[in-house]
């Protein structure tokens, strides 16, 4: 790798190569970047591609893998409660900066949602696959899940990598930062190999590494609602930009659309934007604020 980010820094002429996977974070994934051959990029990016697929496995709730400890693992009960879980420090250093991101956004921002979550989840999912059957949760079901919401029931050890829910009914969702945080822990260490003139796309979480070669800064398109041309057009250098939005995932009950948004107060989608996009450094932190900048 390191002779590889040598010679993307030398005389040598380049081109403009593009990786996409649909494997990970259940959305795509598009690396995009300039090396002087299609081998020499394809060692970058089949090595983004394997640490997207570790952070994929490590922050999933829906899927357990043979021998990791993850997200849906840490949220299953035994004998009616959860257990202490000798986890990765990804999921460590992720859970405790999800926390940072509750306090930061005043709770807007909440991965212990995740019993309210996954009724929107369940409810949405039956009506976009039959919309005959469509329907909203119950409120009284939402109330009930949003009882057991308290992010100070979820305890990390950082010293020992364990993670303990201590609610029996409390359940995580981080899918308003896992995708984010996971991008932006693969562009620092590009940066930290010298790797330059790459942009990572996953899901929409944009992050640029550098410039492209002849320094000019990478142009970023923030996308229209309707899918028709672009808002604007961003150049960036070493930033990300991440939009939230409520017309991709959503479904209709009685004529009316239910975005994948929810707002925990009201346990309702959010109401106010079609979208909200961010500018900064951090893709991490751009993701976090986003979902809470559209609450």
């Amino acid at each position: 790798m390191c002779n590889i980010c040598t010679a993307c820094s030398t005389n040598k002429k380049l081109n403009k190569y593009t990786a996409t996977s649909f494997d990970y974070f259940d959305t795509a994934s598009i690396i995009t970047g300039y090396a002087t051959s299609q081998a020499e990029f394809d060692v970058i990016a089949n090595e983004i591609l394997s640490q997207l697929a570790e952070y994929h496995k490590l922050y999933t709730i829906y899927h357990r893998f043979d021998g990791i400890e993850n997200l849906c693992t840490i949220n299953e009960l035994v004998d009616g409660k959860h257990r202490t879980v000798k986890v990765d420090r990804k999921i460590v250093d992720m859970l405790k900066y999800a926390k940072e991101m509750y306090t930061l956004t005043n709770g807007k921002l909440n991965v212990a949602m995740g019993g309210v979550l996954s009724l929107w989840h369940s409810y949405r999912t039956i009506g976009r696959d039959d919309p005959s059957e469509a329907a909203l949760p119950p409120m009284d079901k939402l109330r009930e899940a949003a009882k057991h919401t308290d992010i100070s029931n979820l305890i990390i050890d950082e010293e020992n990598l364990t993670v303990t829910i201590t609610d029996p009914l409390m359940k995580l969702d981080v899918g308003a930062i896992a995708k984010g945080y996971a991008t932006e822990q693969i562009a620092l260490w590009l940066e930290k190999q010298n790797t330059n003139g790459f942009v990572l796309n996953i899901g929409g979480n944009v992050r640029t590494i550098g410039v492209k070669p002849n320094g000019e800064k990478w142009t970023v398109g923030v996308e229209n609602s309707d899918g028709t041309d672009y808002l604007a057009y961003l150049n960036l250098s070493g930033e990300s930009v991440v939009t939230s939005g409520s017309y991709q995932r959503y479904y209709i009950v009685d004529g009316e659309k239910y975005h994948h948004i929810i707002h925990p107060a009201t346990l309702m989608p959010a109401q106010g934007y079609v979208s909200v996009s961010v500018i900064c450094k951090n893709s991490g932190l751009g993701d976090a604020l986003s979902t809470a900048l559209f609450c």
